[in-house]
């Protein structure tokens, strides 16, 4: 028998490359200590915020427990099954050659063959391992049980997201759906010399949370209300502050700077240190410790702005929640610290899964947060919702007669009401199948009888609790169609007189006994039905497609509406409008612009700057 080459393994434990396969495919049923242990999880240096950070404070330098779940096809780039760096500088028009993967080391080696790690971390080669490996986290927490508990889709067609360390020379660094990409941008400064916002770990996290949120809602980027453009924001913010609190270490320092109050200002609550340090002149570029509520944005269109609301009050039920398990759990503060961050991976990302698929609002959001508490702890002996609604309706996202409604006593699952009875597992088998299901109760699902739905997505999510107790397994349906609207008058400008769409639709997330435990609806103004609830369900379509069209006139009349600029490799304009309007059969569509980018707007003046670089 010809002897089989060994891969090695922690521990001295060594492994064939056929047994670490076998290994790999039977992952899911370990815990990542034991990963860690067989080397399914490979360790790799990252910089724990920026080389700022890095800098003023060396004890926060790198993060030496960053593990990343081992491939059996890792290779040069990185590379992996999901994402791709691809090293073209736009500026020089260069390309850097690519980190090289050692399997039997399973490290990343430069083009010397010099281990790429923190005693190597100027090597441009060393900034392609340090994007590469903190995006592979990032998706980690995403698709995990506490979180999504299934795969993530990107929103376009592909299985693999390009990743650019150096785009080019700007201070910037942006999502791009059109190039597959994220771009990350470098300028020098005269006190630090060169700024890569790739090695920003805040920056890069909040860019894959525009990914991440794209892939699973990809309607959202037809976001003529504001707050849509906001909330996209305020997924890559918390993605930021939640991606942080996970380190051992970090949580370790938190305790020294708050003495474990979190309503301190801290490191935490900073996003994007180092680039808000030099270009926007301040100790960093927002910050979840803010009082901003809802009227105080109200009317306003600059998204990262007005995303500082809904962070500010995921962050006070942060705080609350710390709170609680230090005064009434008896937790030491490290371990209130990390109850607290096991609950909010929780609390902040199951919920995305419960969100209407066009158009969502912080209301939307605030109460997908409750709905899903309420699936995985329905009895609340602790009384997690209670400090939930007091940060909402403290904030003004929801109001204290949503309080009143939501805690009066109700049934926790319910069917739906149908024409034709489905069986969920048929509704779950193919989008074909739910295509019929729908089509075939459109009545009952108050779908027009004329639109052609399109079914948007369709995948199963088997998500756990914080105590890692399975939930049921969610089948989860998004289904949209468009509802033709004409823009008429002086206030559309040179749209006036042009056909467009308003998007209309609805997630539907069913357990495995078919009971609906969300149905999230954004609904159109066309009839569907004499019944009550057909005539409401119209009435609420009338109210949207009011505010489509109010909303569509307020972007005109502050100039924020733009031709698509760009090229298909992502390469960035000089002025992107925040939103683009195209022609797709015959009608205008309104999209955010394909650039999602870091710049803060909180100093610009609604309607005084047109255009700012990189909405």
């Amino acid at each position: 028998m010809p002897v089989k080459k060994s891969e090695p393994a922690p521990q001295g434990i060594r492994l064939t490359a056929e047994e670490r396969r076998g290994l790999y495919a039977a992952r899911r049923f370990m815990g990542g200590g034991l990963q860690q242990k067989l080397g399914l999880r490979v360790p790799f240096d990252v910089y724990f915020q920026d080389p700022l950070v890095a800098a003023n404070d060396p004890a926060l330098g790198f993060d030496e427990n960053c593990y990343i779940p081992w491939e059996p096809n890792l290779g040069d780039g990185p590379t992996s099954a999901r994402f791709a760096v691809v090293d073209y500088d736009a500026h020089t028009e260069t390309v850097t050659p690519p980190a090289r993967w050692h399997k039997g080391l399973n490290k990343f080696l430069d083009s010397a063959g010099k281990v790429l790690d923190q005693g190597n971390a100027d090597s441009l080669q060393f900034h392609q391992v340090n994007v590469w490996a903190i995006a592979q986290r990032a998706l980690d927490f995403f698709e995990s049980a506490p979180a999504l508990g299934r795969r993530i889709p990107w929103g376009f067609e592909g299985n693999r997201l390009i990743l650019v360390p150096h785009a080019g020379i700007g201070q910037n660094a942006y999502y791009d759906r059109e190039s597959h990409s994220l771009q990350f941008y470098y300028f020098d400064t005269a006190e630090a010399g060169p700024v890569y916002t790739c090695l920003s770990t805040d920056i890069v996290n909040h860019e894959f949370g525009h990914a991440v949120l794209d892939g699973i809602r990809p309607y959202f980027n037809e976001a003529i209300v504001p707050e849509t453009a906001a909330f996209h924001e305020f997924i890559g913010d918390i993605t930021a502050i939640l991606s942080s609190l996970r380190n051992n270490a970090f949580r370790a320092r938190l305790v020294e700077e708050t003495g474990g109050d979190l309503s301190k200002e801290s490191t935490l609550t900073k996003v994007a240190e180092q680039f808000g340090t030099f270009v926007e002149e301040r100790p960093y570029l927002r910050s979840a410790r803010n009082s901003l509520k809802m009227k105080d944005i109200e009317g306003d269109q600059r998204p990262h702005y007005m995303s500082q609301v809904l962070t500010g009050a995921m962050f006070d039920i942060l705080i609350s929640l710390s709170k609680y398990y230090v005064a009434k759990r008896q937790r030491t503060v490290p371990q209130a610290f990390w109850d607290t961050i096991q609950r909010m991976q929780n609390v902040a990302i199951q919920p995305l899964d419960l969100l209407p698929p066009v158009d969502v609002t912080f209301r939307d959001y605030a109460l997908a947060v409750l709905r899903t508490d309420e699936i995985a702890n329905p009895t609340d002996p602790d009384d997690y919702r209670a400090k939930m609604l007091d940060a909402f309706i403290g904030r003004g996202v929801l109001t204290k007669a949503d309080r009143a409604r939501l805690v009066t006593p109700h049934q926790i699952f319910d069917r739906l009401e149908l024409d034709v009875f489905y069986d969920v597992d048929t509704i779950a088998s193919s989008h074909a199948d739910a295509y019929r299901f729908l089509d075939d109760n459109r009545r009952k699902l108050f779908i027009p009888p004329n639109a052609e739905v399109v079914v948007a997505d369709l995948s199963r999510a088997q998500k756990f609790t914080r105590q890692a107790r399975r939930l049921p397994e969610q089948i989860l349906l998004q289904y949209v169609w468009r509802e033709d609207v004409m823009l008429e008058g002086a206030q559309f400008g040179r749209f006036d007189g042009q056909p467009t769409t308003m998007l209309c639709g609805a997630t539907l997330a069913l357990n495995q006994n078919g009971e609906w435990m969300e149905w999230s609806r954004k609904p159109g103004s066309q009839p569907t039905g004499t019944s009550n609830a057909a005539v409401e369900e119209q009435e609420r379509g009338n109210a949207r497609r009011q505010s489509f069209l109010e909303a569509t006139a307020r972007r005109v009349r502050a100039g924020r509406i733009g031709p698509a600029l760009g090229t298909p490799k992502g390469l960035l304009a000089g002025n992107t409008p925040p939103l683009t309007a195209r022609l797709v059969d015959g009608a205008l569509r309104f999209e955010l612009a394909p650039h999602f980018g870091i710049h803060d707007d909180q100093d610009d003046e609604p309607g005084g700057r047109t255009w700012q670089i990189s909405s």
